[in-house]
């Protein structure tokens, strides 16, 4: 294929949940062929359950059987990596998966090399580029002609370029969801010559309607004496003739419709209407360039991002008392995007100095405050906080006990987190962690500066011992903890060496399967021979991280140390397992084995 395709037929709706009859289906593809639409689209896991995996690619390949024209003429993308277990669509990245997966892929065609095969979905299970290196091994075997990236972020994209030639990426473009015009991933893509598949180009069936709501795509398509989607596949096109729409037609008419758009020329000004209605278009059409201000213009907004409760409002602080306006979602509610009019609204009203201090972690989201600020003469700089997750871990453990009296368990962090924003769970580290995209300067910003995180340094300087339960005690009955204070039994020259400590004793206690009142007695016997002890119990259950109090998370050190009074740097941890290591790096802890009680 010498030349870009002027779009192509997403085949997987024919395959999946209310597909059409196979004759219908059938029609559908032959009649795409017909129209000139020269890139069939389509995966192993297109499909309705695991029973059937291969049916769109078995249908494509009597579809090419049974037309008249040049089947060699048409290019074949399939994909591997996603599984169907009772009709679930589960990310299945692993070497040996995607090795078979490709063997059935061809099988299924018809043929011994596959034309494209792409990575359907990154699976968070396996590491990037094991799925990558599996790829590559296929395309240099000569099984798979070219390989291509689905769903990716442009450092996926560049690290896969490492191992192996990339050449195709599909991502979702339409004009209400601009994620990958935002993200960087698409001019990537053009930028470095691959074929841009644009999956969903008129979103689903909730967008659809939008679509065809929309005023000014009606508006358009009513002058021209069109459909609506053929403006929305014009305004595609209109970004680079290099995008390729992947148009998932079930009808033999809705594809014709499709293929005619190729026919619709928009005038400058009907596409300058259309960057207005959908402003992340821009971000293909006008390099950035000439979109951003430069850097000593009138005006300064910055963003600052970094981890959840890595000291963002602190350092909003220092801005604000020079007289810069702050957004914040805690404090105006809404999502991140929401943030956005009301920047723009500000710089509207004359205030060109602005900070925003929320988590940003991603391309899509800080480049929506890029282009509003920039769009109105105004650069951004990006203030990037180096907090590590561990560090923001023990900021959000002693904002909770500051703030509410102590470490809430699920429950009352959801109910706190009504009235407090920013307490929060666990959960919100993680997802910054999974959206994470480190910021750079090529994504427009006037300057990145990267803060290293210093924690104040306390005001007290004596220190604690601080020691796990099971180092101190044991089940009576042999169970792997004490059912009861009754089958507890205390190591008593362990109790013995804690007492002639000095310092403050904290116990540190984790069941999720007793009562607080068979908690409590436990605590209780012990505190019949250490009778000044602090003791800190985690009983949430397991599993997922839902608390703070639960190691590796910091919460019950950072509760007993602010309860007894000590420094956790000038303390020591006694035992602690495998979350021992993590908890005394973080903490800045000593760490000793149980065995020096003995």
């Amino acid at each position: 294929m010498t030349q870009t395709p002027a779009i192509a037929l997403g085949c997987m709706r024919l395959s999946t949940h209310k597909r059409p009859s196979r004759e219908q289906a059938l029609s559908t593809l032959h009649a795409a062929l017909d129209a000139g639409v020269r890139v069939l689209d389509t995966a192993d896991a297109y499909c309705l359950d695991d029973t059937e995996v291969g049916h769109n690619e078995r249908l494509i390949a009597e579809a090419l059987r049974t037309w008249d024209g040049p089947s060699s003429d048409v290019l074949v993308a399939t994909k591997g990596g996603l599984t169907r277990p009772k009709g679930a669509w589960l990310p299945d990245g692993r070497a040996k998966h995607l090795t078979a997966a490709c063997e059935a892929s061809a099988d299924a065609l018809g043929v011994e090399q596959i034309d494209l095969y792409q990575l359907h979905a990154v699976d968070p299970r396996t590491k990037f580029t094991t799925s990558v290196r599996a790829l590559a091994k296929l395309h240099k075997a000569g099984r798979v002609k070219s390989v291509g990236l689905s769903n990716v972020r442009v450092h996926e994209i560049e690290q896969a370029q490492k191992l192996v030639p990339v050449s195709a990426i599909q991502v979702a473009i339409n004009p209400f969801v601009p994620t990958s015009l935002r993200n960087g991933v698409a001019a990537y893509a053009l930028e470095h010559d691959m074929m841009l598949l644009a999956y969903a180009p008129f979103g689903g069936p909730r967008d659809k309607k939008k679509l065809r709501r929309h005023p000014v795509l009606r508006e358009l398509a009513e002058a021209h004496g069109v459909s609506v989607y053929q403006v929305a596949l014009a305004w595609l096109r209109g970004l680079s003739p290099k995008i390729i729409p992947l148009v998932g037609s079930t009808r033999p008419e809705s594809i014709r419709d499709s293929a005619a758009s190729l026919n619709l020329e928009l005038t400058e000004a009907e596409a300058l209407r259309l960057d207005e209605a959908f402003p992340a278009g821009r971000n293909l059409r006008v390099p950035v360039e000439e979109r951003r201000p430069s850097a000593d213009a009138d005006g300064e907004v910055v963003l600052l991002m970094g981890y959840p409760a890595s000291g963002k409002s602190s350092l909003a602080k220092a801005y604000t008392d020079r007289g810069y306006a702050r957004l914040n979602r805690d404090e105006e509610g809404g999502s991140l995007g929401s943030l956005v009019p009301k920047l723009g609204a500000l710089l509207d009203e004359g205030q060109r100095r602005v900070v925003l201090d929320n988590t940003y972690p991603d391309r899509a989201s800080r480049n929506a405050v890029l282009e509003t600020a920039w769009a109105r003469g105004v650069p951004v700089r990006c203030d990037w906080l180096q907090t590590s997750e561990q560090e923001a871990s023990v900021n959000a453990s002693l904002r909770m006990v500051e703030r509410h009296g102590g470490m809430l368990g699920p429950e009352g962090i959801s109910e706190a987190g009504k009235q407090w924003a920013n307490t929060f769970g666990p959960s919100a580290l993680l997802r910054y962690r999974r959206t994470f995209e480190e910021p750079r300067v090529e994504e427009g910003f006037a300057e990145l500066v990267p803060i290293a995180f210093e924690r104040r340094p306390s005001p007290v300087q004596s220190g604690g011992l601080f020691v796990f339960s099971d180092v101190i005690w044991e089940s009576r009955s042999g169970a792997k903890r004490p059912k009861n204070a009754e089958d507890l039994v205390l190591h008593a020259v362990r109790i013995a060496a804690l007492a002639a400590d000095e310092r403050p004793v904290v116990v540190l206690h984790r069941d999720g399967d007793r009562t607080e009142e068979q908690v409590s007695a436990m605590f209780a016997k012990l505190r019949e021979q250490l009778p000044d002890v602090y003791t800190a119990w985690c009983g949430h259950p397991s599993g997922p991280p839902v608390c703070w109090c639960r190691p590796p998370y910091p919460g019950l050190l950072v509760q007993g140390a602010l309860e007894v009074g000590v420094n956790l740097p000038q303390s020591t941890l006694l035992g602690g397992g495998r979350s021992g290591p993590r908890l005394v790096e973080t903490l800045g802890m000593e760490l000793l084995p149980a065995e020096s009680l003995d």
